[in-house]
């Protein structure tokens, strides 16, 4: 007489586990063999990545502790010297204020112009397309060509905007050479530079609305202001969030348009962060990389902060359907 032991209900209506592949049998070699596929995929990216961006900024971070020779070579540790040399510096304190209005100056105009063209051309109205395909064009520019363009408008002598001044008996403006001006000047060739690519992240979200949504606050009595304001603006919130984060990423890094445009003048009252690094590592063969890697932490440690404060503040406004 046989006897069984252990529930026999739960035995019946308890499912087996999945057996586990062996590390000799065919379906664990299988998966072994994909996952040195995928990682002979990814090696390619990892290896760009490796070299031209965690390397350089751990050379960055070394050198930034060290100081260098008239050639360039580093000269030995020397701690945090060129940090405490930074801070003490009133031409960086300069350097920062100038990067900072920059930002705010390019960042929250280029986005509010953006938003309204949007909004416009969101409204029916002949020529639409011809209109969203001319106020999108800056972005097909590149930043050197768009500047080449405003260097050639804001030329005092043959300049396009002298002209119309000219027109209306106002003298010539010095745009790029007048201390008082060369910021805002800088500025506005960077907005209208950064336009494009933000009329089509919100000509996207603007067309990604949900029709019904729309339709039912139409019926509510929303219309016009009142419609923008408290049902398209809060569903925009998400493009809205992506364009300040990147935004400001974009207008902290900028350089090309200075470069082309005021080399850093007059007075390096348009020197921000960035071109100040550049000028001393290479420029009149300064070869200072000490400094400038110090110079070029604080903008990494500036980027950083400031990502993660609108990660905390402005994110929590986001609404994400």
């Amino acid at each position: 007489m046989t006897t069984t032991t252990g529930d026999p209900v739960r035995a019946e209506h308890d499912p087996e586990e999945p057996p586990q592949p062996q590390s000799g049998s065919p379906a664990g070699g299988e998966a072994k063999r994909e996952r040195w596929i995928a990682i002979g995929y990814l090696l390619p990216a990892l290896a760009i990545f490796g070299l031209f961006i965690f390397w350089p900024l751990v050379k960055s971070i070394l050198l930034s502790v060290q100081g260098t020779d008239i050639l360039g070579n580093p000269s030995g540790f020397v701690g945090f010297v060129n940090y405490t040399r930074l801070f003490s510096d009133p031409d960086f304190l300069q350097v920062l204020w100038v990067t900072f209005a920059f930002t705010i100056l390019t960042v929250i105009p280029s986005i509010a112009i953006a938003l309204l063209i949007a909004l416009l051309l969101q409204s029916r109205i002949r020529g639409v397309r011809f209109f969203r395909t001319a106020f999108a064009l800056p972005f097909a520019f590149s930043v050197a060509t768009a500047s080449v363009i405003f260097g050639v408008l804001f030329n005092p002598a043959s300049g396009v905007l002298n002209g119309i001044l000219n027109t209306f008996g106002i003298d010539k403006v010095q745009w790029l050479t007048n201390p008082d001006l060369a910021l805002w000047s800088v500025s506005g060739a960077t907005v209208w530079m950064q336009i494009g690519y933000n009329l089509l992240v919100l000509s996207a979200g603007l067309g990604a609305l949900p029709e019904d949504v729309l339709e039912a606050a139409r019926l509510d009595g929303a219309s016009g202001f009142r419609l923008q304001r408290s049902i398209v603006m809060p569903l925009l919130t998400p493009q809205l969030f992506f364009l300040v984060v990147v935004g400001t990423i974009h207008s902290l890094q900028s350089f090309g348009q200075i470069k082309i445009l005021t080399v850093g003048g007059p007075e390096d009252r348009t020197t921000t962060l960035v071109y100040s690094i550049y000028e001393q590592a290479f420029a009149n063969n300064n070869s200072n990389y000490g400094y400038a890697s110090a110079q070029a932490m604080v903008l990494l440690i500036i980027v950083l902060v400031i990502t993660a404060l609108q990660f905390g503040v402005l994110e929590r406004k986001v609404f994400y359907r």
